[in-house]
């Protein structure tokens, strides 16, 4: 069983910059694949970033450039650098684990950009 924790949500204007964190507790962090997904009001949760247990990462397109994932596997989380953010990238970030059979979901951080 693996719990996640998002946070570093909030809101910031056009141009700007957050960095997102998702904790996880429990057994196993290191072989699970870790992503971020976004959903915006009205529209489907859609994979904005995944990096692999082998640090093998991938992009959707309309991020690639602008966002970064990471992962500490030391302290059992992943990140989201988030620059250059655009009205469109505003939505309830969620943080994924999957391995195999298992997948878990954090309960998601608002980013808001607005000026």
């Amino acid at each position: 069983q693996v719990q996640l924790v998002e946070s570093g949500g909030g809101l910031v204007q056009p141009g700007g910059s957050l960095r997102l964190s998702c904790a996880a507790s429990g057994n196993g962090f290191r072989l699970y694949a870790m992503g971020w997904y976004r959903q915006a009001p009205g529209k489907q949760r859609e994979l904005v970033a995944v990096i692999t247990r082998d640090l093998i990462t991938n992009y959707a397109d309309h991020v690639k450039g602008r966002f970064t994932i990471s992962r500490d596997n030391d302290k059992n989380t992943v990140y989201l650098q988030m620059n250059s953010l655009t009205p469109e990238d505003a939505a309830v970030y969620f943080c994924n684990a999957a391995w195999g059979r298992r997948e878990y979901w954090g309960p998601g951080t608002q980013v808001t950009v607005s000026s």
